[in-house]
């Protein structure tokens, strides 16, 4: 199983900004898809943004503009800078990496989650 360290989480003001980081470990044969999802309170989780493998970037339409996500292969790292967040940003962010071990399985594991808050 990898092991997903997610940082960066915090309080913010309205209009400000945060980079969340993400960092996998474990007997990793390759890493695929990279991703972070948000949930909030009382809601479902839902994608924010994702990163392929070759750098291919998709957004949730909340997001576009604002944030911005990369990813650093040689470290197993992926990154989500978020500028202008507003209230309705609060939530608990999680890294979802999509990899594959040494047996050839590929598999999707989420991080334990950081909390976003963002204060109007």
């Amino acid at each position: 199983q990898v092991r997903l360290v997610e940082s960066g989480g915090g309080l913010v003001q309205a209009g400000g900004s945060l980079r969340l980081s993400c960092a996998a470990s474990g007997r990793i044969f390759r890493i695929y898809d990279m991703g972070w999802y948000r949930q909030a309170p009382g809601k479902q989780r839902e994608l924010v943004a994702v990163i392929t493998n070759g750098g291919t970037t998709n957004y949730a339409d909340s997001v576009k503009g604002r944030f911005t996500i990369s990813r650093d292969n040689a470290k197993n790292s992926v990154y989500l800078q978020m500028n202008s967040l507003k209230p309705e940003d609060t939530a608990v962010y999680y890294c979802n990496v999509e990899w594959m071990d040494y047996t050839l399985v590929k598999q999707p594991d989420w991080g334990q989650g950081t909390q976003v808050t963002v204060s109007s």
